[in-house]
């Protein structure tokens, strides 16, 4: 009896083992994951956006991966119900046509996430990609400071450091960068350094907005994560054609939607559409500390990468800016110190990726706008 028992507990200390070497692997994966996806998009962009030769309208590029989403959203949804197409379409019908009040909460989220994704477009063809990195990582303290002003949120002392760290770091990455403009300018005569800040500042202060907003709608909600995306879908299928007809419509007609796609291109539009699915499927076996990690490392991929691919110049000042905001980012995302209270402890993971989340969990990261 006594061996059997002995037995039964040597194969569960196994099992955990095996568990716990399997979570540190997937952990890893994750890290890898989430590096690359942050990296891969905003360097990937800016190839697209300063090849030679006919480009592609980035209103279309943003309609387009608003349709995978929903695609991809109402395709999950139909794997829940076992591929039961009458359970899915009363699903679909009673939650956006029946709750018609509830869709239309999230036209504003949809109208500032769709405006956000265009202009991440014109920040990243005006700004070198790791200037663009750096710079957009404001987005952290835009949801930390609408995070507190909208839900009431309380933030650790260590945060606020390293929101003071982060806007430091951005300003000095600024001050370089200002000093070269003129070198770069020379070099870039279609890129305009100004359009591309000011883009990349109202994306990050649409980005804390939408993100808290759309966390505000969510809790309490019934309604599925895939649901709220397919509505979140669906206007910003809308909204995304009719800036398309505002900025590029006579073009559009003349030279058709799918002007100047390539294969590159059709790789940057599926990132985007399906990267936010495939960070909250391995961003569940990660802690704030890694995703911290994660978006630290990607900076520097991106800065080397930068360097080698657009010949980007890294001085001591760009140096110093970068390493204040990387240093920043792991410090917001560390974990709090005990006693802090349930409203505190809940809003390092509403701001700390600058993307909406809930005590649904990791899922309401997947289809939202990421960099």
């Amino acid at each position: 009896m006594t061996a059997g028992k002995n037995d039964a507990g040597a194969e569960d200390r196994a099992t955990n083992r095996n568990q716990s070497e399997v979570n540190r692997k997937l952990k890893y994966i994750s890290l890898a994951v989430l590096v690359v996806q942050n990296a891969s998009l905003i360097l990937s962009i800016r190839y697209v956006r300063t090849l030679p030769g006919d480009r592609f309208f980035t209103t279309s590029a943003v309609v387009m991966a608003e349709v995978l989403k929903v695609c991809t959203c109402l395709l999950i949804i139909l794997l829940q119900k076992r591929f039961s197409l009458k359970e899915t379409l009363h699903l679909l019908l009673d939650a956006i046509v029946f709750q018609y009040r509830d869709t239309l909460k999230l036209a504003i989220p949809s109208l500032i996430y769709t405006l956000q994704n265009n202009l991440q477009y014109v920040a990243i063809s005006n700004l070198p990609a790791a200037t663009f990195q750096v710079t957009y990582q404001l987005k952290i303290l835009t949801t930390a400071l609408f995070s507190v002003l909208m839900l009431r949120k309380s933030l650790s002392r260590v945060q606020w450091i390293s929101l003071l760290l982060l806007f430091a770091g951005v300003a000095i990455v600024q001050v370089q960068q200002e000093g070269n403009k003129e070198a770069s300018l020379a070099n870039s005569a279609n890129q305009n350094y100004m359009v591309g800040v000011v883009a990349v500042v109202i994306s990050c202060l649409s980005s804390g907005f939408a993100g808290v907003y759309f966390e505000k709608i969510l809790k309490g909600s019934s309604a599925s994560v895939w649901v709220r995306n397919v509505q979140l879908g669906i206007f910003g299928t809308a909204l995304g054609l009719l800036g398309l007809w505002w900025n590029d419509g006579a073009a559009v007609a003349e030279r058709g939607f799918l002007f100047g796609y390539t294969g590159m291109v059709w790789c940057v539009i599926f990132n985007q559409a399906f990267g936010g699915l495939l960070v909250a499927v391995v961003v569940k076996y990660a802690d704030n500390i890694l995703k911290g990690f994660a978006t630290s490392f990607s900076i520097i991929v991106s800065t080397v990468m930068s360097i080698y691919l657009f010949s980007f110049h890294v001085d001591l000042l760009f140096t110093a800016g970068a390493g204040l905001v990387i240093g920043a980012v792991y410090m917001y995302s560390l974990p709090k110190a005990p006693g802090s209270s349930p409203s505190s402890s809940s809003s390092s993971s509403s701001a700390s990726s600058a993307s909406p989340r809930t005590d649904r969990g990791v899922e309401m990261e997947a289809f939202l706008p990421k960099a």
